[in-house]
């Protein structure tokens, strides 16, 4: 365990402590730094500075000791060089807003939640941009193909961190990089975001498949095609489709279509036997972007003109009834079209 004196280490703040914002902060502590994980829970607060555990979201794992839970989002900021924003982005404007007045100007911010804001259909660096009035060059996002379960055990894991500005990037590359977790650079902000939002609807599709019963075709051909939406939008909104192909894209798609971790793949899965969706979210006792993005994705396609077949069929399962095998005829009963049609 990292040795350090804790009036010398440097300071970060990760805001909030969900499964993923507890598994970085845990680099982060490993790391050296004095961490202070913020939740709205006093309880989970108490919970965590007492029993050196996250008990809801990765029981069993030791927290290291440079980390401390609050509730107090001053204190959490105070002197940080650093803060992650975790927080689902259904609340990701409401965390910044509490933030904002505690943010000193110093502070390097990096988000790393997958989704788009409800209603606005704004990526999070935008959220983040209004509501703490810092520039687009000053904020980075952290994405790639990474769950939280194995991080926490220190398990080899690759990420990605983008930013306009490339020293901004470097600076998160080197406060989170260490023996098990790799970071690399991106400069395509929007590309990264992009992937690490619609790649959750495309992991929906990949459990609701597997709870069909359907094979290894299927699934090979769902995760192409949905890279392909993926591409397609993001190419739409101004990403570098090469981002695509690299550890935000393909990377983070594989992972969170094939993986037990992965909510949106169990999500998916109890929705292939008809079980109602209030239902599969209230089981599931955790935030699943999926569903909203597949929303918001849906907007987004028709905002942008692009075609996103996968979307627009899991949008009908989720919102409007559709029967998960009917969904599957739609799109196999789809004309005739070219591979890469978007290029030609």
């Amino acid at each position: 365990m990292t040795k350090y004196n804790q009036e010398e280490a440097k300071r970060a703040a990760v805001l909030v402590a969900g499964s993923w914002g507890t598994a970085l902060a845990s680099v982060l502590a490993n790391n050296g730094y004095r961490v202070m994980l913020w939740t709205r829970n006093g309880e989970q607060a108490d919970s965590i500075n007492e029993t050196r555990e996250n008990g809801r979201f990765l029981p069993g794992v030791r927290l290291p000791d440079g980390l401390q839970a609050t509730t107090d989002m001053e204190l959490a900021l105070r002197g940080a060089e650093l803060a992650l924003f975790v927080a689902p982005s259904g609340a990701m404007r409401e965390v910044a807003k509490q933030a904002a007045p505690f943010l000193e100007e110093s502070t390097l911010v990096v988000h790393a939640t997958k989704g788009f804001e409800t209603g606005s259909l704004k990526r999070m660096t935008t959220v983040l941009t209004e509501e703490l009035g810092r520039t687009k060059e000053q904020l980075v996002v952290l994405s790639g193909p990474s769950h939280a379960e194995e991080v926490i055990l220190k398990q080899p894991t690759t990420v990605v961190v983008a930013s306009a500005d490339i020293e901004a990037a470097e600076q998160a590359q080197d406060a989170l990089m260490n023996n098990h977790f790799r970071v690399y650079t991106n400069p395509d902000v929007v590309g990264v975001e992009v992937a690490g939002a619609i790649k959750n609807i495309i992991a929906l599709g990949a459990g609701l498949t597997d709870g069909l019963g359907f094979g290894d075709n299927a699934k090979a051909a769902l995760l192409t095609r949905g890279l392909a939406e993926i591409g397609r939008l993001g190419a739409a909104m101004g990403a570098n489709p090469l981002t695509f192909a690299g550890l935000a894209g393909v990377g983070d798609l594989v992972v969170t279509c094939t993986s037990k971790h992965s909510r949106n793949w169990r999500a998916g899965y109890m929705l292939a036997d008809g079980t109602p969706l209030d239902e599969v979210l209230s089981r599931m006792g955790m935030v699943v972007e999926g569903v909203k993005t597949t929303r918001a994705a849906f907007d987004l396609a028709k905002e942008y003109n692009v075609e996103m077949p996968i979307t627009v069929q899991l949008y009908e399962v989720l919102f409007a009834n559709k029967e998960p095998r009917k969904a599957v005829e739609s799109l196999m009963g789809r004309l005739r079209t070219h591979e890469i049609e978007e290029l030609i």
